[in-house]
């Protein structure tokens, strides 16, 4: 008797407990990455020593931004030879290195050091949360854009809460050493259980994505160059926005590269990266108790009803019809335009609670928006998007403190200076609202001209298969049609059917339009 092989692959009957572990990453490591982004050490300058740049110091605390952004696309470039596991393992790595070397910080150049560290291992960590629930299916790849969303709009009131009452500077360097051993911890979880599942394949990106993800790096170096060199040339205010508008503008310009539904995603991340993280610092710091609002205590309630409220959007669109879905972006954008409308009106508050309104839009438009938008791609696609979006965030820091430097301009008491703040707040959201709305011409645009180029299918004809009724009553053998030749590229292959792990019958008519697995195949 034939015995037959051991099968090892036994957890594989609870793909569940990867899902569970993945889920708890993306939740403890997607916000300490984000957090890396603001640059928070002019809170701490009278903790600074005496012997120290202070300005110099400030300007390297910067350099963690410029490292992530020119990290997402390499990083990217990587996924497609590196198994996931490793890339994001390597990322909090990375990160728990600068949270240990951040203690020994002494000078500018050791700063420096540890801000690129860590802007590198947070360069890695983003993509590959993207990537590895990429994998597991639309409930997962809803909480990673729900928890992204949120990260962005908490990250300046997350970069501050550890500064509260700190006695050592230092601590703008290491803000979360425990959160970083809690995700490095989960990390090693995550690691053990895909090996215990056989060690699942990830999502593999295109070779034809490798030009465009190496393409994204360049405007990202352009805009780091920029900003590095704003921060320490002491630019004037019409520079900086000139080339800020331009480096927004060269995000579009490479953002309508690809397909329409590529375009749709890029053209929604870029309008997130730019508006909604340099958005919610400026008005978390409107909101301070120094300039009269309710400080931090006050504003935590707002940010996390904004964050259920993004995450629990994020997955009630997870799975529309692909009509719906197309609409679903730009009504996303567009609450983030009512948000930055209610910013202008509401801000500053005494009440804390009033944020609520403006938060909440700001983030459930962008968790739609993105979500809806993920839904039409593919990974490369999606990893392009985000690249161009944490370069956005630049971007956007570079024209909200070009608008601030001109609204700033004379100032000469302190209510003047709270006057022009929130002045600047002001101009800057309605800045980012019509910013917005051009991004939701676009979109709209791309969306027409992508429904007029597709090719019409007729209904029947030369090499088209006809498929009969057969009566209730009779054998389907007998009423059964001749089977008629269909011709190369008439059938589907199985892989462009299969969305999520299910696949779809084959349509006995090709159908119209495009799917979203062609969108990734091109």
């Amino acid at each position: 008797m034939t015995v037959p092989p051991i099968q090892r692959s036994a957890g594989l009957r609870s793909p569940w407990l990867l899902d569970v572990t993945l889920g708890l990453l993306v939740v403890a490591a997607l916000p300490l990455a984000i957090v890396t982004i603001p640059n928070t050490l002019s809170v701490v300058a009278k903790l600074l020593p005496g012997d120290i740049d202070q300005v110099g110091l400030m300007r390297t605390h910067g350099l963690a931004l410029p490292a992530l952004m020119l990290t997402v696309p390499l990083a990217a470039v990587a996924l497609r030879r590196a198994p996931v596991v490793h890339v994001l393992l390597g990322g909090l790595a990375l990160v728990a290195l600068s949270d240990a070397a951040g203690g020994y910080a002494g000078s500018e150049l050791v700063v420096g050091a540890v801000r690129v560290l860590r802007g590198v291992g947070a360069g890695l960590v983003v993509p590959a949360t993207l990537a590895a629930v990429w994998a597991r299916g639309s409930m997962l790849r809803a909480l990673w854009v729900g928890v992204f969303s949120l990260s962005l709009l908490a990250a300046q009131a997350l970069a501050l809460w550890p500064l509260d009452k700190a006695s050592s500077w230092k601590v703008t360097l290491q803000p979360y050493p425990m959160l970083t051993g809690v995700a490095l911890a989960l990390a090693g979880a995550y690691v053990l259980v895909w090996i215990l599942l056989g060690r699942p394949d990830g999502p593999g990106l295109d070779d034809g994505e490798r030009t465009r993800l190496l393409l994204a790096a360049v405007p990202a170096a352009g805009i780091a160059v920029v900003g590095i060199s704003t921060a320490t040339e002491g630019w004037r205010a019409l520079p900086v926005i000139l080339l800020a508008a331009l480096a927004v503008a060269g995000l579009l310009a490479l953002a309508s590269i690809g397909t329409a539904e590529s375009r749709t995603l890029a053209y929604s991340m870029v309008a997130v990266g730019v508006v909604l993280l340099p958005s919610a610092a400026q008005v978390t710091l409107v909101e301070m108790g120094g300039l009269g609002g309710p400080g931090l205590k006050g504003l935590w309630l707002p940010y996390g009803v904004a964050g259920v409220l993004a995450v629990g959007a994020s997955v009630a669109v997870r799975r529309p019809a692909r009509a719906p879905g197309r609409w679903l972006a730009p009504l996303g954008l567009l609450a983030m335009v009512v948000g930055l409308c209610s910013v202008r009106l509401m801000v500053p508050s005494a009440d804390g609670l009033v944020l609520v309104v403006p938060f909440s839009l700001l983030a459930v438009g962008a968790a739609v928006a993105l979500t809806s938008a993920l839904q039409e791609v593919g990974v490369g696609a999606a990893v392009f998007g985000l690249s161009l979006g944490l370069a956005g965030v630049l971007a956007g820091f570079l024209l909200g403190t070009g608008v601030q430097m001109a609204m700033l301009s004379g100032v000469s008491s302190a209510q003047e200076l709270v006057d022009s703040f929130v002045g600047a707040l002001h101009s800057w959201a309605l800045v980012g609202g019509f910013l917005v709305v051009v991004v939701i011409v676009l979109t709209a645009v791309t969306a027409r001209r992508g429904a007029k180029n597709v090719p019409h299918v007729p209904c029947a004809g030369p090499g088209v298969p006809v498929v009969e009724e057969v009566d209730e009553g009779q054998p389907a053998e007998a009423s059964a049609p001749e089977p008629v030749p269909v011709p190369p590229g008439g059938a589907f292959d199985e892989a462009e059917r299969r969305k999520d792990g299910e696949a779809d019958p084959v349509p006995a008519v090709p159908p119209q339009g495009h799917s979203p697995e062609d969108a990734a195949s091109s």
